[in-house]
């Protein structure tokens, strides 16, 4: 299998919209995940990622940097992006993370969790729903993303796709994202996750992608390397909007 480099995926693409990366650094000591939002309207670059403690955990969450630029719907655009519920690490790009969290909760699956959901109503972009669960316990690492997504653009009809990674390679992750690129309406993700490149210590890989992001387009980035060993973790935020 042909590992990609991220860095030059993101600079060729002015538009990949909202994106995950899930895997393990090149040292193998740490699940590492990393999510950001881009956006083309004021309304989704009016955005910030704030961490917040919620029942003794932490939840990072998207915020309006201007609050009165508020416009529309804002579900899309504000929600709670990361959330953790035990040894599971939960990153989503929309509210469906609150849906996977309860469903885990109440004994669901990942997949079962997010039968009730389909992709945004943001006709006629249809924007895919992307997930991703990362498990870390007792020095073992394995996760799934998902994504829901319109089948050519038809609001009638949602395809669901489910990609689950036993035994993860160091140095290694999968990538999934919105948007093939940049169009009216835009043109949602196609195939498998694809394979990347993981390399550096947090700081190092957070620079490399919030440095290949495009400029004008990039919004906020997270990234979080979880020790597999102990379950710490380290994070890392940056946002445009300051």
């Amino acid at each position: 299998m042909k590992i990609e480099s991220l860095e030059e995926i993101l600079k060729s693409n002015p538009y990949p919209g909202r994106g995950i990366v899930v895997g393990k650094s090149d040292d193998g000591e740490n699940a590492v995940v990393a999510y950001w939002t881009m956006g083309r309207s004021a309304g989704s670059r009016n955005r910030v990622f704030v961490t917040e403690k919620e029942n003794g955990s932490e939840v990072m969450r998207t915020k309006a940097f201007d609050e009165s630029l508020i416009a529309g719907d804002p579900s899309l655009i504000i929600y709670a992006a990361v959330r953790q519920l035990g040894t599971t690490h939960i990153v989503t790009n929309g509210d469906q993370t609150d849906t996977i969290f309860d469903g885990l909760k109440n004994g669901k699956t990942f997949e079962q969790s997010l039968k009730c959901r389909k992709f945004e109503h943001d006709a006629p972009n249809y924007t895919p729903r992307i997930s991703a669960i990362l498990c870390v316990e007792n020095g073992a690492f394995e996760y799934s993303l998902s994504i829901l997504k319109s089948e050519g653009g038809n609001p009638d009809s949602t395809i669901r796709s489910t990609f689950e990674y036993e035994t993860p390679q160091k140095a290694q992750g999968r990538f999934i994202h919105t948007y093939k690129g940049d169009g009216n309406p835009l043109p949602s993700f196609e195939g498998e996750p694809v394979c990347v490149k993981i390399e550096g210590k947090i700081d190092e890989f957070a620079n490399k992608i919030w440095n290949s992001l495009n400029e004008e387009n990039k919004v906020s980035l997270f990234v979080r390397f979880i020790n597999i060993k102990t379950g710490e973790y380290n994070q890392i935020v940056i946002n445009k909007n300051k």
